[in-house]
């Protein structure tokens, strides 16, 4: 393929602008190695906010903040039993990304 073929492909089949936002606030949510682990924690099991606070020896303050920023991205959902409020990965879309996430960078330190 010729290099101006190349680029009117790519200029044709760009991202909207609203995908590519939407995309790159996501990716950000995922930059934080707190909120990394607590993925990763849920990834293995429902958890309440006390639990994963034992998990990752942090205040339930701190973990509470992370929760928030994890439901607004919509990847985690919570569900009252009680008193308690317990957490889970939003769905199998999360649990996938995440997991194309470790193959990608085990890869790549392979390489290293």
């Amino acid at each position: 393929m010729k290099r101006e073929e190349a680029v009117d492909r790519a200029k044709t089949n760009m991202l909207e602008g609203k995908t590519i936002n939407s995309l790159s606030r996501l990716f950000k949510v995922f930059g934080d190695p707190t909120r990394i682990k607590i993925l990763w924690a849920l990834n293995v099991h429902e958890l309440c906010v006390f639990d994963i606070c034992e998990v990752l020896g942090m205040t339930k303050s701190a973990v509470s903040h992370q929760l928030s920023t994890l439901k607004e991205a919509k990847l985690v959902k919570s569900r009252r039993e009680g008193k308690e409020v317990y957490y889970s990965l939003d769905d199998e879309h999360v649990k996938e990304i995440f997991e194309t996430g470790i193959v990608h960078v085990s890869h790549r330190c392979k390489e290293d």
